[in-house]
C-alpha cells in the first residue's frame, strides 16, 4: 500500500504550497473586508476572481477530479494523489474555491462526467470546469429525514416530454452565490408507486435555478451566521423542465447520489486534515506568545497535553484518509465503504476537538472574527451532519463488521 505522493502529486504540492503562502493567505482578509462592504453575505468579491485566474496560471486547477474522468483542464489525479493536495486547500477557506475545487460544484461536476449526456456536459459541465459558473444539490428534505434517502418527498412527475416539480428542499448549498445557474435535484419520479423498490423510485433532475417556480424561501443560518454560498430553503412549485434534463435513467437516484456522496464525503475528510494542522499550528504559535501567571502557556503541561493529542490525532486520521483513498483507487468507492464511513466519522470529530483547544488557548480571540478557529469550528461541526450524520456511518461500520461473524453465531 503506497501512500506518498507521486512525483507529478509533489510537484504540484510544491506549488500549492507556494500558491496558499504567496497569494491565499494574505487575500483572506481582503475577501473578508469586500464582502462586508457589499453589505451582502453571498457577494462574489473581486479578489476571488483574480485567485483564480492565479490559481489557473500555475496549473493548480480542478484538481480533484479523478482521472477515469478527467478532460482538459481536469487534473487526472488519482484520490491518494488528490489527498496530499486537499489537505492545504482545507488551511483556507477560501483555497479551494480559489482552484475550483469547492464542494457542493466538486461532487456535482463528478456527477455530471459520471452520468451525464454529452449535451448536458457541454452546457453544464464545461462552464463548471472553466470556473464560469457555480451550481447547487437538492436532497435534505426539512419534513423528513432525509438520512435516509429514500425518505424523500419531492414529486417529479411525467407530462409528456417534461417533468413537473413540487416540494421543497433544505441545506441546497451554493445555491445563493451569485453565481450559481444550475441545480441537480433528487426527487420521486414513483411517488405513489409501491410495486417500485424504496431505491428505485428516486431520480435526479438538471433544474436551472432561474426556471419558474423555484423559489428561495430563506436563507438557512449555519449556528447564526451566513456561509457564503449559503445554504437555502427552496420551493418547487410546478416546476417545469424537459425530460431530457434526467441524469441516467428513471428510478437512478439513489444510486447517482450515492456515487456523488462517497467521493465528496473523503474530499471533506481531506481537507478537514488541514483545517486540523492550521489549527494546531496556530495553538502552538499563541502557547509562545501568550503568558499568565509569570509563565509562557507553552510551558503548561495541559497545554504541551493537547499538543500531543492533536499531533497523535492528525497523524491517525490522515493514514485512516489516505487508507480509504487508496481503497477508492485500487478496489473502488463501493468496496471501500467501510473506510470511507470510517474516516467521515474520525475526521471531524477528531478535529472538532483539536479547535475546541486552540480556540481555549486563544481565550476571548478564539471565538472573535480574528482568527479563522470559530469559522473553522462551525464548518466542521455541521461535517458531523453533511453528507450522512455520524450515526448512519457508524451503523455501516457495524453492519459491516457483524456480517462478518454472522455464520459463526
Amino acid at each position: 500500500m503506497n501512500l506518498a505522493p507521486s512525483e507529478r502529486a509533489e510537484l504540484l504540492r510544491e506549488r500549492l504550497l507556494a500558491f496558499m503562502d504567496e497569494c491565499v493567505y494574505p487575500a483572506e482578509e481582503q475577501f473578508a473586508r469586500e464582502i462586508a462592504a457589499a453589505g451582502d453575505p453571498h457577494f462574489h468579491p473581486p479578489v476571488m476572481e483574480r485567485l483564480k485566474a492565479e490559481a489557473r496560471e500555475r496549473g493548480l486547477w480542478n484538481l480533484f477530479l479523478p482521472e477515469r474522468h478527467a478532460e482538459p483542464p481536469a487534473a487526472g489525479l488519482t484520490n491518494v494523489e488528490y489527498a496530499h493536495l486537499a489537505e492545504i486547500l482545507g488551511r483556507s477557506r477560501i483555497a479551494s474555491e480559489a482552484c475550483n475545487c469547492n464542494a457542493p460544484d466538486t461532487g456535482n461536476m463528478e456527477t455530471l462526467a459520471q452520468f451525464a449526456t454529452d449535451e448536458q456536459k457541454a452546457r453544464w459541465l464545461r462552464p463548471l470546469l472553466d470556473g464560469e459558473i457555480r451550481s447547487g444539490f437538492g436532497m435534505t428534505e426539512p419534513d423528513v429525514a432525509s438520512s435516509d434517502a429514500t425518505n424523500i418527498q419531492l414529486r417529479i412527475e411525467r407530462d409528456g416530454d417534461e417533468y413537473v416539480l413540487n416540494g421543497r428542499k433544505w441545506w441546497t448549498t451554493g445555491a445563493l452565490h451569485p453565481n450559481c445557474r444550475i441545480l441537480l435535484v433528487m426527487g420521486k419520479t414513483a411517488p405513489d408507486g409501491s410495486d417500485v423498490p424504496r431505491h428505485r423510485q428516486q431520480s435526479v433532475v438538471l433544474v436551472p435555478i432561474d426556471t419558474p417556480g423555484v423559489r428561495i424561501v430563506r436563507s438557512m443560518l449555519v449556528f447564526g451566521y451566513e456561509d457564503h454560498g449559503g445554504h437555502p430553503e427552496i420551493e418547487f412549485r410546478d416546476v417545469r423542465v424537459p425530460v431530457a434534463n434526467r441524469l441516467a435513467g428513471e428510478g437512478d437516484g439513489f444510486v447517482i447520489g450515492q456515487a456523488r456522496l462517497g467521493p465528496g464525503r473523503i474530499h471533506h475528510c481531506m481537507r478537514t486534515i488541514g483545517v486540523a494542522e492550521r489549527a494546531l499550528e496556530l495553538l502552538c504559535r499563541r502557547a509562545h506568545a501568550r503568558t499568565t501567571f509569570g509563565r509562557p502557556l507553552a510551558e503548561r503541561d495541559n497545554i504541551r497535553d493537547w499538543i500531543a493529542e492533536a499531533r497523535i490525532e492528525i497523524e491517525m486520521v490522515r493514514l485512516l484518509c489516505l487508507k480509504a483513498a487508496w481503497l477508492m483507487d485500487t478496489v473502488g468507492n463501493r468496496s471501500a465503504r467501510v473506510e470511507i464511513a470510517a474516516i467521515k466519522v474520525a475526521a471531524a470529530n477528531a478535529v472538532q476537538r483539536i479547535l475546541d483547544r486552540a480556540i481555549q488557548v486563544h481565550g476571548g480571540a478564539g471565538v472573535s472574527q480574528d482568527f479563522p478557529l470559530a469559522a473553522m469550528y462551525q464548518h466542521v461541526r455541521v461535517l458531523r451532519l453533511a453528507d450522512g450524520p455520524d450515526e448512519v456511518h457508524k451503523r455501516t461500520i457495524a453492519t459491516a463488521e457483524l456480517r462478518r461473524w454472522e455464520q459463526a453465531a
